[in-house]
């Protein structure tokens, strides 16, 4: 199957991006994923895991370095790395700032960012400090409700009777952000009939002291009050089809501005030194992810452009090196002058209906449009698509119209901006994942873990060219360990 990834990334015109990903299994031993990601020339995108490493101890920068290099070399895709997206571990970083020299010194244009999910993941982590002991206490009360169908149904009966609403069983009781937010909400919106349910159970919650004061439910809803804001955010990060650098810069840029918010305006000194805390790691993302690559990014997203872009990166050093960039590395003869701004293809009598009728149109847009010295000018002068658009369909109706600017939109559109799928880090769908990456021994773990991604990127299992189900397998393995213990 190896070969079968390498055989795809040989018929890649355009640059990749990778993400690295970290985490320390049972046996404490510390692996590092590589997951690869670009854009076809039909405006697809694609996202493979490369190899699970092995990092020995101490892990060191060099030591994640030379197993990067290992695995770019292996695919063939050492000259085609455009970036690197990171946990920003001090290691991560270091490997990335030694891979940059190296790649800078061959005149390869070459970035790193940080994961945005893992810092976001992080500032709210800040914010959820204050209320751990409140929130051990809603967590207990979760998991009897969820395991006693008894206290479920009076539970249910008292929202009702105080018309606090209805809610979803069994009860999110994870500890993913979704998780604390669902459980905090609850004290929020059903107080009455939490604490009335923990009363008339009272042989099995009394010894607990589940009971919350009024001045732990005024802490509660006046955090909610804050983070709800972030609650919408990581939502609709990890339901965005493509998490662009630009949407999630856009996203991060709104979490700053709610912190800088409420350290200027709260009353609460609690809750001001929460947000201290955030800012202290908003700066140091910005620090970090700030640069005219990640402003190329962005403008490159038809959703974002230079009115959406943090302030900060939105600056004219850094719109001209990226038209000087655009020049540079992509220049205007490489491409093939396309009539009337269509290429030839093959096409059915009712596609050139279509296509002749859009041609008139896109004729009259151009002669509308002020005259702008490149494309780069003539994409920037268009107002910003709604956050809602798919942007790699619009890319595909309209390369043709900017044909040297679409090549470098596939090559930036498709650099990650976070290393880690955010649902698995905001929500619960990230406990398979994370109970895998434990429990696997040494011995299973790289075979497992990159099979099992293959196949569900759509590559086939075969052995002696028989295809094979990879669950079933795993599945018919599980039960006859289970078997053989039992």
């Amino acid at each position: 199957m190896r070969e079968d990834v390498k055989a795809s990334l040989q018929n890649v015109n355009s640059k990749v991006s990778v993400a690295l990903d970290f985490w320390t299994s049972y046996e404490q031993i510390f692996y590092m994923s590589v997951k690869c990601q670009w854009i076809d020339d039909h405006w697809s995108l694609h996202k493979v895991l490369l190899d699970v490493c092995h990092i020995p101890y101490p892990c060191t920068g060099s030591d994640i370095l030379t197993a990067i290099t290992k695995v770019l070399t292996m695919f063939n895709i050492d000259r085609k790395i455009l970036c690197c997206t990171n946990d920003n571990s001090p290691q991560a970083v270091q490997a990335c700032h030694a891979l940059k020299e190296e790649l800078d010194a061959h005149s390869l244009p070459f970035f790193y960012i940080p994961c945005a999910a893992r810092t976001l993941n992080l500032i709210i982590e800040d914010g959820l400090r204050t209320p751990k002991p409140i929130l051990s206490k809603i967590r207990e009360f979760v998991l009897e409700v969820n395991s006693c169908p008894d206290i479920a149904e009076d539970f249910k009966q008292l929202m009702a009777l105080y018309q606090e609403g209805s809610w979803k069983f069994p009860l999110d009781s994870s500890t993913s952000w979704s998780g604390d937010y669902a459980m905090l909400d609850i004290v929020r919106k059903a107080p009455n009939a939490m604490d009335n349910t923990i009363k008339k159970h009272e042989e099995t919650f009394s010894s607990r002291n589940l009971l919350l004061s009024t001045t732990e439910k005024s802490v509660v809803n006046i955090l909610l009050s804050y983070l709800e804001p972030f609650h919408k955010i990581t939502t609709n990060i990890s339901t965005s089809k493509v998490p662009t650098v630009g949407l999630v810069l856009f996203f991060m840029d709104h979490v700053f501005e709610l912190i800088s918010s409420c350290r200027d305006s709260c009353r609460q000194e609690w809750l001001k030194s929460v947000a201290d805390d955030m800012a202290k790691r908003a700066r140091s993302f910005c620090t970090q992810a700030y640069n005219f690559f990640t402003f190329m990014a962005a403008i490159l997203d038809p959703r974002i452009k230079k009115e959406l872009i943090p302030e900060n990166l939105n600056s004219e050093k850094n719109l001209e090196e990226a038209r000087s960039y655009f020049t540079r590395y992509y220049p205007s003869n490489q491409f093939p002058i396309m009539a009337n701004g269509f290429g030839t293809q093959d096409t059915t009598d009712e596609e050139n209906v279509v296509s002749f009728a859009e041609e008139i149109a896109r004729k009259r847009r151009r002669a509308s449009m002020s005259t702008a010295a490149d494309e780069l000018s003539q994409f920037l002068s268009e107002p910003p698509l709604p956050i809602a658009t798919d942007i790699l369909d619009w890319w595909k109706v309209n390369s043709t119209r900017y044909p040297r600017l679409s090549v470098m939109a596939r090559d930036y559109l498709a650099v990650q901006g976070t290393s880690v799928e955010p649902d698995q880090l905001f929500t619960s769908k990230g406990d398979d994942v994370h109970k895998k990456q434990f429990c696997l021994p040494y011995s299973s773990m790289q075979s497992f873990m990159c099979i099992n991604s293959w196949v569900q990127s759509g590559y086939k299992f075969k052995f002696r060219m028989t295809e094979i189900n990879f669950e079933k397998l795993v599945e018919s393995s599980a039960a006859s360990i289970d078997g053989v213990k039992s």
